[in-house]
């Protein structure tokens, strides 16, 4: 994204999204565990339905279809007009264009809010937190905001698992994400992730409380799934080995070896039940 002044999305992260199939990401083996485990760390902090939920960059709607199923009211806020057509076209009800810097609604409109795509985007950590701060003014008092962030160590990841260190472009992106966070694609390698910031977990919490939040959880999602390579399919078609693989991946996610070997990282704050979020 642009600055917080602008509201813009960088040009390289619109073109990828306009390249790449976002809608069946999280129908992939990867991107499955990663749904599952999402779906699963949110629902123990959500309040029950039909609470209203905020879906801020959720994209083509995939976690906001699977909240209104379950009952929810959910309204859904993407910055692509793209992800907005495509999240109403799967039967979002409430889907609007806008940016997670600059909520259009009112303070304390909702419920719960999700997170779940802008972080990553918000390259300079002063949008990131002005993210946190308009999704802690519009819940309500004690209400919960859940944000996700990619690791710090995502392409490193990446790069063992998928055989991409072989290339020199792609060690010197590793090299890059390590010491800084910032994540470029300079050659808008098709197949490689665009702009965006990668966090190492133990920035986090001190967004979310700068943001004016409670920090409650930082927990790895993926966690050592990602070690499990091309049979991780047939665990996924099994119910007892995908019910094994989930439990205890939610049982070490805490871990601080496990969190620092994981794709994606789940932070969760509170407002906290009285004082004004500035």
């Amino acid at each position: 994204m642009g600055t917080a002044e602008d509201f813009s999305l960088a040009p390289q992260i619109e073109e990828h999204y306009a390249t790449v199939d976002e809608e069946g990401r999280l129908d992939k083996p990867r991107g499955t565990v990663e749904f599952l485990r999402t779906m699963e760390i949110i629902g123990r902090f959500l309040p029950p339905p039909p609470a209203h939920i905020l879906d801020v960059g959720g994209g083509p709607g995939r976690y906001a279809l699977e909240l209104q199923e379950a009952g929810y009211v959910v309204e859904l806020v993407d910055a692509l007009e793209a992800h907005v057509t495509q999240a109403k076209a799967a039967g979002v009800r409430l889907a609007t264009v806008g940016d997670a810097r600059k909520i259009r609604l009112s303070d304390a409109a909702v419920d719960a809010v999700l997170l779940l795509g802008p972080l990553y985007h918000l390259t300079e950590r002063s949008d990131r937190v002005r993210a946190w701060r308009e999704a802690a003014r519009v819940v309500r008092p004690n209400g919960v905001v859940i944000g996700a962030a990619i690791s710090r160590f995502a392409s490193l990841i990446d790069g063992l698992n998928l055989g991409l260190l072989a290339d020199p472009g792609f060690v010197a992106i590793v090299d890059e994400d390590l010491r800084t966070g910032q994540h470029r694609n300079p050659e808008q390698h098709e197949k490689w992730f665009t702009t965006a910031y990668f966090h190492h977990s133990d920035e986090l919490s001190p967004e979310m409380t700068e943001g004016g939040l409670e920090p409650e959880l930082v927990a790895a999602v993926e966690g050592p799934a990602q070690t499990v390579g091309p049979a991780l399919d047939e665990w996924l078609a099994d119910p007892q080995l995908r019910g094994t693989l989930l439990a205890f991946l939610a049982e070490v996610e805490t871990e601080p070896a496990t969190i620092g070997f994981t794709g994606h990282l789940l932070a969760v704050g509170r407002r906290p039940s009285s004082g004004t979020v500035l």
